[in-house]
């Protein structure tokens, strides 16, 4: 399948850059392998995010960069296990926007999104997409809303799991557009593409990145993006907006971050080289052509971020009515 095509490709590349490393120095930073931890399942937009920022990572501090999935609970799962590692720059997250929803969604999320993590580096973003399998003969939200208040079938969404952007903007979809949905969770954004692709759910509410490549191939139908104004390589498809929902704008972002307390040498180094990367043209064009918009934000727009997010999401989920977990 083409998402497995990809994620050997990115894998590849990765593994590339390990095999062009320089040998780790003696005494320095990373001087023993270092693991990028996700929170969701492979073939997502963070584990894509992750396995780049790894080929480029090891080749320039001349060290093993790996990738680990712990998919599960929204992401929560693979946030825990880093905030409960140890602070030495071996044990790193990519993450996406769920960072700043969980804690507002879970009723006992298990981290502190301030208290147990070193911000790194606002890596990128990216709209959030509705879209189908053709086989659906849906073309549009006007057919979808149609069809659901027909009440001549169960409507489905899949998402990359409870608490994530995506997950939220079905739930938007449906309170907006006053239709019943059935949420199903998936562990990341690569098995919810493959339920759509088996036409397992009527819909997915997923991250652009992982669909943008089955859209072109014209193996999933986009319906409409979550974005201020029409995605540029899919000039084609509505945004929310123009369809009339007000407000309805929303993304997936990527955050790099680290254990509470991370020594500040490493953080430097870390943050210095994460933006280097950012910086080449090469990898920023391979970043857009996935689905990402490159934010390449330091610690502090991280951590304002943060602070911003946290109390948004809360009142829109507080608002909306969307239950707790």
């Amino acid at each position: 399948m083409l998402i497995s095509r990809r994620m050997a490709l990115t894998g590849m590349a990765a593994m590339a850059g390990l095999a062009g490393a320089h040998p780790a120095r003696a005494g320095a930073y990373p001087d023993r392998p270092v693991k990028i931890v996700t929170g969701f399942a492979p073939g997502g937009p963070a584990d894509v995010m992750a396995r780049i920022l790894a080929g480029h990572l090891g080749e320039r501090l001349g060290g093993t960069f790996i990738v680990e999935n712990h998919p599960g609970a929204g992401g929560n799962i693979g946030c825990n296990f880093v905030a409960r590692a140890a602070p030495d720059g071996t044990t790193l997250l990519v993450h996406t926007s769920a960072l700043v929803i969980n804690p507002s969604l879970y009723k006992k999320p298990p981290y502190d999104v301030v208290a147990d993590f070193t911000p790194l580096v606002e890596l990128a973003t990216s709209p959030n997409i509705f879209f189908t399998n053709p086989a659906t003969g849906l073309r549009s939200i006007a057919d979808l809303v149609a069809r659901a208040k027909q009440g001549s079938e169960q409507i489905s969404f899949a998402s990359a799991g409870i608490g994530t952007p995506p997950h939220l903007s079905g739930e938007l979809l449906k309170l907006r557009a006053g239709i019943q949905m059935t949420h199903v969770p998936y562990p990341g954004g690569g098995p919810c593409v493959q339920a759509v692709l088996q036409n397992t759910t009527t819909i997915g509410s997923n991250a652009l990145p992982p669909t943008l490549p089955l859209i072109a191939s014209g193996q999933l139908v986009p319906l409409a993006v979550t974005w201020p104004t029409r995605w540029h390589t899919l000039p084609n498809v509505p945004t929310m907006l123009e369809l009339g929902y007000d407000g309805f704008v929303n993304d997936t972002f990527q955050a790099f971050m680290a254990p509470a307390h991370l020594p500040a040498e490493i953080q430097d180094l870390l943050v210095r080289e994460t933006l280097a990367t950012l910086a080449e043209p090469a990898v920023r064009a391979q970043l857009e052509g996935e689905g990402y918009q490159v934010l390449a934000g330091g610690p502090q727009a991280m951590a304002a971020r943060i602070a911003r997010e946290v109390p948004m999401w809360r009142d829109l989920i507080d608002r909306s009515g969307i239950e707790h977990v």
